[in-house]
């Protein structure tokens, strides 16, 4: 969570939102800022992220943290698609925890993007090759 945000203001921002609508867990609102940090860390610089750009950072990130549990853990929170996570972000966006630009929408975090395959399908991936590279011996 960026240090420019008060941890308490937000958790009284995400307590706010759960009143309103309790469909995902407390964690996965933490889950997007703390994909958020590790987004900016990876492209090496604070900047605005398109819906498609959060995504694919927030499944590497989930995958790092969470392993093939992955897509459990988040499906447990709330998390089940794409459209959950925007979801996540516009409430966040409505307490001004997260901003938008002009032209964003909701609707950017719809449709294209296999958001199930994309975390359990890569983690496979991932252990077969590096099965493939390192054969048991017998």
């Amino acid at each position: 969570m960026s240090s420019e945000l008060n941890a308490a203001s937000f958790w009284e921002a995400v307590d706010r939102i759960r009143e309103r609508d309790k469909r995902y867990a407390r964690d996965a609102y933490a889950l997007v800022m703390d994909s958020l940090e590790f987004a900016i860390q990876r492209v090496g610089e604070r900047r605005h992220l398109s819906a498609t750009e959060l995504l694919v950072h927030l499944c590497d990130y989930a995958q790092e943290r969470y392993g093939v549990l992955a897509y459990s853990v988040l499906e447990n929170w709330g998390i089940r698609s794409s459209e959950d996570v925007g979801s996540v972000v516009y409430r966040l966006i409505d307490e001004e925890i997260l901003s938008e630009q002009d032209g964003d929408s909701p609707i950017d975090f719809s449709g294209g993007f296999d958001f199930r395959g994309r975390l359990e399908d890569r983690y496979f991936d991932r252990v077969d090759k590096q099965s493939r590279r390192n054969p048991k011996t017998g």
